[in-house]
């Protein structure tokens, strides 16, 4: 019986492995372990842990790492010496035969410093992209050189992982977990989703994502001013907003959206969390994704509609021909809004190929991690490209 325990500390993050996790908890010869941390944790974000309940799933540890109050750079790093701490426990505890990590956020980042010490081999999802306007482009990297089987969205991901100097026999192009998510779960009609969110979504609404930037030049005070203004002149756009992560700045974002949508209240909501299925089956009825969410790169375009998005949170990321790409400033994105919201480009929106997808993508991931011998996997070797 192999123990493998899954770490999640979002929202998103829970929607992208939840196929996953049920693959490894039905099988005769895994045992799924569950870790929640961080946002799962904090009814500022929602609970969402309830959501992962809900599901039939057991959490067999909880780690709460938010600082209460604070948003800055500061209280990001003490939440990140919990994590720390507190996956120390829980491995210890827990004895996991291998470690199931997603992306490239801090607590990700804590719980693969922990397995790595403690010497349980990491299984790293979506290694080698490239985000240049976060610090999640940094823990990404590092996370990947902590694990020990990889597993990426493209094959340009895959060569930049073995460029890391990790062994081509474990880094394996399965596709994006998301996308497979959206060709293979239920969502809800027009009617449904309407009726549950209690919004009526026409060809003018637009669903909304808008994180932190914790990279640049500007701070998120300024980027999520702008795009207020942005949308205060687009009167006939409706507007579903799903709230950002706990990154830092985070705190402006949501104060932003919240005086939005009171001032606005016929013509846009807000949510802490929709859940993956309600988020999927919105994002179906939308007539564009817009913000600086990944989401909107990666599974948007297997949609057939547009993503605007917005700054450098994303640069140097894979993305088809229905994103378009613009500044944070008021002026790009109403130029940008327009763009996306035109007659040409949601037509070249409804036909493009999405790079992301992949056929099987989690039942190639529970293959591996299921079966791929585990005795040497922590002897990394550096690889070096053959010159």
């Amino acid at each position: 019986m192999r123990k493998i325990c899954v770490v999640t500390g979002t929202r998103a993050e829970y929607g992208l492995l939840s196929r996953l996790m049920r693959m490894i908890k039905d099988f005769d010869h895994t045992e799924l372990q569950i870790i929640a941390t961080n946002m799962h944790l904090s009814p500022k974000y929602g609970n969402t842990y309830q959501e992962i309940e809900k599901d039939g799933f057991t959490i067999d540890k909880k780690i709460p790492i938010l600082e209460d109050g604070n948003d800055d750079a500061v209280a990001t790093v003490k939440s990140m010496a919990k994590a720390l701490s507190g996956f120390a426990d829980a491995y210890q505890e827990l004895t996991p035969d291998l470690v199931v990590v997603l992306g490239d956020r801090y607590e990700i980042l804590a719980a693969a410093i922990a397995a790595l010490i403690e010497r349980i081999p990491i299984a790293h999802l979506y290694g080698g992209e490239i985000t240049e306007g976060a610090y999640d482009d940094a823990i990404r990297h590092s996370v990947t050189k902590m694990s020990h089987l990889h597993f990426t969205s493209c094959e340009e991901y895959r060569k930049r992982v073995i460029q890391l100097g990790e062994q081509p026999e474990r880094v394996f192009n399965v596709g994006s977990i998301g996308v497979e998510n959206i060709k293979r779960l239920p969502l809800m009609t027009k009617d449904a989703i309407e009726k549950e969110i209690d919004f009526v979504i026409d060809e003018n609404t637009i669903l909304v994502t808008y994180h932190p930037v914790t990279l640049g030049n500007r701070t998120a005070k300024e980027d999520i001013e702008d795009f207020i203004a942005a949308l205060d002149e687009k009167k006939e756009m409706k507007v579903i907003f799903t709230m950002p992560n706990s990154d830092t700045g985070g705190q402006f974002i949501v104060d932003a959206v919240n005086d939005f949508v009171a001032k606005n209240p016929n013509r846009a909501k807000a949510f802490k969390s929709l859940g993956v299925v309600r988020y999927l089956s919105v994002m179906r009825q939308v007539a564009a994704v817009v913000g600086n969410s990944s989401s909107g790169l990666v599974e948007v375009p297997s949609f057939g509609i547009p993503t605007l998005n917005i700054g450098d949170r994303q640069k140097g990321r894979l993305a088809a021909e229905s994103v378009c790409n613009c500044a944070p400033d008021k002026e790009s994105v109403i130029a940008g809004l327009d763009m996306v919201m035109s007659k040409k480009f949601k037509e070249l929106a409804y036909i493009v190929q999405n790079p992301y997808e992949k056929s099987n993508t989690a039942e190639e991931i529970f293959k591996v991690i299921s079966t791929y011998p585990l005795e040497q996997v922590n002897q990394k070797h550096f690889y070096d490209i053959p010159q």
